[in-house]
């Protein structure tokens, strides 16, 4: 099924719909972004985001996002690879990186439709934000039983970076808080930021500290405490190293009636409570700070700069880059 979602610089966008008996999911061909996960039997849509695509458009906060070349934070907007140095877009503070800049979520796609999956690709050109390569890259989104999958894909005829994710923002209550929804998270440690919001080289243990979510808390339990990590960013906006290599889960997130589990095969993940949100969305209604929660699998922030941290974000000429992230949504 699919249905007019607004007009993009004259481009027609469609949102595409997957149903099953569980789950209800909506992806447009803008962006090839996420707009509603809605569980059937309590009618929740578990996922903030807009009514159309041109409030997508006019957006800054990544709702429902599909997110690259680079995912994160790119300290000065530049790395280097091959020996040349690349200067990418800085479209935050004027100094860095974030999301790619004009990233994945500001493009039109083709789409290829199936029985229970929506596939969307496109060209991203050589020099496209500064990024080198000519890439060929497509996300498709399958609706299996109460999971659906997201598998990223792309191919460069340069050495290029990919470091893709998912910006969902997640409330499993359809409420204006998520301070008492229940998160774990198996990773034994993260990594603070500096003043710009880029994660440190460094990786500390949680154990002891706010961001101890190992056994799983509420996560208005510390999201207020006096430590200056979660006092700067008014919340937690982090990198979590998970444990294990493959797909494996990453997060549980449990609301009064839901639990939603993502899994991935990225190396870590970024936690963010909306720390910042401000927005009028589905339906006009309101949605401010820690009325939502992201989990963002992904590679470690500005990993291409940082000699210490791997693996390293880089797809080779010619090669076959994928990434894959799951999200099971269960009734409680």
């Amino acid at each position: 099924m699919k249905q007019s979602f607004g007009t993009i610089k004259g481009a027609p966008v469609t949102l595409y719909e997957l149903e099953n008996e569980f789950l209800v999911l909506k992806v447009m061909n803008y962006g090839a972004t996420v707009v509603s996960i809605i569980d059937k039997a309590t009618g929740i849509d578990i996922v903030k985001g807009y009514d159309s695509a041109e409030e997508y458009y006019k957006g800054t906060a990544h709702l429902g996002a599909f997110v690259g070349r680079t995912a994160n934070r790119t300290r000065n907007a530049q790395f280097k690879l091959n020996g040349s140095t690349y200067h990418i877009t800085a479209n935050e503070h004027g100094v860095t990186n974030l999301h790619g800049g004009e990233g994945f979520d500001k493009k039109m796609y083709s789409v290829e439709e199936g029985e229970n999956s929506v596939r969307f690709t496109r060209i991203s050109p050589d020099g496209e934000e500064g990024y080198p390569g000519n890439m060929h890259v497509a996300v498709t989104y399958t609706l299996n039983g109460r999971t659906i999958e997201m598998k990223a894909e792309a191919v460069s005829d340069e050495d290029t970076l990919f470091a893709i994710t998912n910006h969902n923002y997640y409330n499993l209550d359809g409420s204006d808080s998520i301070l008492d929804h229940t998160l774990k998270i198996n990773a034994g440690t993260y990594s603070p930021n500096d003043d710009l919001s880029i994660s440190l080289d460094t990786c500390l243990p949680v154990a002891g500290t706010p961001f101890d979510f190992r056994t799983g808390k509420k996560l208005g339990t510390d999201i207020n405490a006096d430590v200056e990590q979660i006092q700067k960013f008014r919340g937690y906006d982090h990198h979590f190293e998970i444990e294990g290599t493959g797909m494996r889960t990453f997060a549980e997130l449990t609301g009064k009636k839901l639990k939603l589990t993502v899994a991935s095969d990225l190396p870590g993940m970024h936690m963010y409570t909306a720390n910042f949100l401000d927005i009028i969305g589905k339906h006009g209604v309101e949605s401010g700070p820690h009325s939502a929660v992201c989990i963002e699998p992904e590679y470690y922030p500005n990993a291409i700069n940082y000699p210490g941290i791997e693996p390293k974000p880089v797809l080779e000429a010619g090669m076959h880059g994928e990434s894959n992230i799951t999200w099971t949504i269960e009734e409680l």
